[in-house]
């Protein structure tokens, strides 16, 4: 009798996904090798590890962190909470292992692995919309603070200048939808 693990829903779709944004994908995995190669060929992985303790793959992470690279993981596994908790970003479906999903930036609705593609490009959306509204406030506050405190502007204007950089931050916000 032969017994194989499927593959989770979704986890075609992320792999290529996460590869055609550029990104490398590593499989870690405290499975028997000849069952990770399978994975991994079906999965088009080049970069894998069969039999990794969870030492092991939270020290894997680290050393690719060290490297320079912004590790984003994803594990449903108590052998996975301290790789979750090592890298940059993680991430772990909703039928994972509560310790898991405890430990992951980011809990997927869902066992579908599908969206994780996705999800990374909304966060990257997000982050340079926050920069962007960083820059937005600091020039208000560099230009009309100083104007108001010296008196050189009515009470009036420089509340609509508040309300004005205001909403304007709040619509630039809205555009990572």
């Amino acid at each position: 009798m032969a017994l194989r693990d499927r593959l989770r829903p979704g986890a075609r779709e992320a792999v290529e996904g996460l590869k055609a944004q550029g990104l490398q994908v590593h499989l870690l995995s405290g499975d028997a090798e000849p069952a990770v190669r399978a994975l991994a060929e079906e999965l088009g992985i080049a970069d894998w590890r069969a039999g990794i303790l969870p030492a092991q793959k939270a020290g894997y992470v680290q050393a690719l962190s060290a490297q320079g690279a912004k590790v984003l993981m994803a594990g449903d596994g108590l052998n996975d909470t301290a790789a979750l908790a090592s890298a940059h970003a993680s991430v772990s479906p909703a039928s994972a292992l509560e310790a898991a999903r405890v430990a992951s930036d980011m809990v997927l609705l869902h066992a579908d692995l599908s969206a994780l593609p996705e999800a990374r490009a909304t966060a990257r959306k997000a982050v340079r919309r926050i920069r962007e509204n960083f820059r937005i406030a600091t020039v208000y506050n560099v230009l009309a603070v100083p104007l108001a405190v010296a008196g050189l502007c009515s009470p009036l204007i420089a509340a609509a200048a508040m309300s004005a950089s205001s909403i304007t931050v709040s619509l630039n916000a809205l555009r990572v939808r």
